[in-house]
């Protein structure tokens, strides 16, 4: 057996983290079955280390640590072939072995399955044996092969729990200094709209004009949304915040964009139809259909008023909603790209990269799905769909 096998066994046993540990029920289990599979009283998972046989479950037998040169079941291992036999002693191989001879044990019926990772190391066996001789079934010799697989599968699942564990840690470190991160960001980003609130409240105290009252209006309107959008989607980004279950109307959200996006797209650039109610959260959502709408108006062509189309539709379980531009459209293969963290695809137009992207997260966290087609004679069909539900009576 090579030096490179025995390291890779040696990593593969590390892992698992058996060898030396507490009593196993759940290998004990399998072992006690195996037993009576092959309807012998005893059984055992040994478990190889560069020296020694570590018999880590047993049935009909305490077990314990013995020198790997004795072993009967290092053959299996070096090999990775099973070994069955009616009578151990009348085998050149073992006739001399102690736990053949008396020595250990007594050992005349012998069956051994080699325990082989997801990786093909073989780690050790699944041992059966009596002291009777006697012949085993072709029933039985399949029943030992399926035991074998059923205990590196136990040993793989709790190997996977316990990185999962790690994994959980980690994150909830992580989540824990992007939370804080995400606390310092707020601030930032709220005091300069505080100020700006305050200097509209004060301006709107000032003003008289009906054109200019409703101007100071919609700005502090404008305002107010942003902080909660703000409060929002760092409540989502850094805690993963499912969204809420409010009915939410996608018309009165339309209509809050819209108002929003004024100095950038005319309402009268957008055609909108009917919009569904639709369960979560509204500040996300309006935050969807802003993104979309402004990459309507940044995407237009040169020269031209945007041409925007919000429509929806009820599919059986689900309602899709599609804004419509007459934009340059997104090149078939760029159009799973667009929804990636960073991407700008034109880097001529102004964008941090992380509009869709959001989007998408947003959207998906609804419980509901995003992407984009191309619109036929030109341009782009944004599109979401939500899960229906909120319909009114």
């Amino acid at each position: 057996m090579s030096g490179s096998d025995e390291e890779r066994r040696e990593r593969a046993l590390a892992a698992y983290d058996v060898v030396g540990g507490p009593p196993r029920r759940d290998l004990d289990a399998l072992v006690e079955l195996a037993a009576q599979v092959a309807g012998v009283p005893f059984a055992a998972v040994n478990l190889f280390t560069s020296d020694t046989q570590h018999q880590v479950a047993t049935s009909g037998f305490e077990g314990r640590d013995s020198p790997r040169g004795n072993s009967m079941c290092r053959l299996v291992v070096e090999s990775g072939a099973p070994i069955v036999l009616e009578d151990a002693a009348h085998d050149v191989r073992f006739a001399g072995n102690p736990w053949v001879t008396g020595e250990i044990a007594d050992v005349k019926f012998y069956g051994s399955q080699p325990l082989r990772t997801p990786d093909g190391v073989v780690i050790g066996t699944l041992c059966v044996f009596d002291n009777e001789a006697h012949p085993v079934t072709p029933e039985a010799k399949r029943g030992l092969a399926q035991l074998a697989d059923r205990v590196v599968d136990v040993l793989e699942l709790e190997l996977a729990s316990r990185r999962l564990g790690q994994l959980n840690l980690r994150l909830n470190t992580s989540n824990e200094r992007l939370a804080h991160f995400a606390g310092q960001v707020s601030h930032d980003l709220k005091n300069p709209l505080t100020s700006v609130s305050l200097s509209l409240e004060a301006l709107e105290m000032e003003v008289t004009d009906p054109y200019h009252v409703e101007t100071v209006s919609r700005a502090r309107r404008g305002v107010d949304r942003m902080s909660g959008l703000i409060s929002n989607l760092l409540e989502f980004a850094t805690q993963g915040a499912a969204p809420g279950e409010d009915v939410v109307d996608l018309a009165a959200e339309l209509d809050s964009a819209l108002d929003d996006l004024a100095g950038r797209l005319p309402r009268d650039a957008v055609r909108a139809g009917a919009l569904p109610l639709v369960h979560g959260d509204a500040a996300q959502l309006r935050s969807v259909l802003m993104n979309l709408l402004d990459n309507a108006a940044k995407f237009a062509p040169q020269g031209e008023e945007p041409d925007v189309e919000v429509t929806a539709l009820r599919l059986e379980t689900r309602h899709r909603v599609e804004v419509r531009d007459r934009g340059r459209g997104v090149p078939a293969e760029q159009r799973e790209r667009v929804f990636a963290p960073l991407a700008r695809l034109d880097k001529t137009v102004d964008g941090t990269g992380i509009g869709l992207a959001t989007c998408r997260r947003i959207v998906e966290a609804h419980g509901g799905t995003m992407g984009v087609e191309g619109r036929p004679g030109g341009g782009a069909v944004f599109w979401f769909e939500l899960p229906a539900g909120a319909e009114q009576p």
